[in-house]
């Protein structure tokens, strides 16, 4: 990142040391994405955030990439349970037995998924009636944590089989891949009102 970026007003991201907390914001956080695979991506990466920071994810998503095939859906559906136990033992990774395995259990649901819709993006989308919901929040502590369309949407992938799935990792999850564009008040991404 250029030293003009260091004077953007973000929603997180802000301090020196988060440079990478900050290249994600810019960059990922709120931006609409279509393709399955990052869509896979970022609900593991979703998943493995529950009751850690998102930053702590960040640092490891080179890690995650390495041990998930880079999030390849097929080869993340077909590892073996001695693949899986391996993974409890890589540093690069948060090493939550639940949240490894959760990896190839919901890839075979996103799997069924696309069977059924043609792509996890038409399914997922359809949420959202096709398009992201902009907000116009003032501060970040107005974010809300969940809202109708991410309890529907759990709720629905709940059904389906998936883990990891609550209602406030979903939102994050909205938010991450653009379903939602959450940026606030003075941040430089903020939407403007129509």
């Amino acid at each position: 990142m250029g030293a003009a970026s260091e004077d953007k007003i973000r929603c997180f991201g802000n301090k020196p040391n988060q440079s990478l907390y900050a290249q994600y914001h810019d960059n990922e956080w709120g931006v609409p994405a279509h393709d399955d695979r990052h869509l896979f991506e970022m609900l593991i990466l979703e998943g493995a955030q529950a009751g850690l920071s998102w930053e702590t994810i960040l640092k490891r998503r080179e890690g995650y990439q390495a041990a998930f095939y880079n999030f390849d859906v097929q080869k993340v559906a077909a590892m073996t349970d001695e693949q899986l136990e391996a993974l409890r033992q890589d540093e690069r990774i948060i090493r939550n037995r639940l949240k490894i395995y959760a990896a190839r259990k919901n890839a075979l649901v996103f799997i069924d998924i696309q069977k059924e819709f043609g792509s996890f993006d038409s399914y997922l989308w359809s949420f959202v009636g096709g398009a992201p919901i902009v907000n116009h929040w003032q501060n970040f502590a107005d974010v809300p944590v969940t809202t109708a369309e991410s309890d529907a949407l759990s709720k629905d992938l709940k059904k389906r089989g998936m883990s990891f799935v609550g209602s406030t990792i979903i939102y994050a999850y909205m938010q991450a891949v653009g379903m939602v564009n959450d940026h606030c008040g003075d941040c430089w991404l903020a939407p403007r009102k129509a």
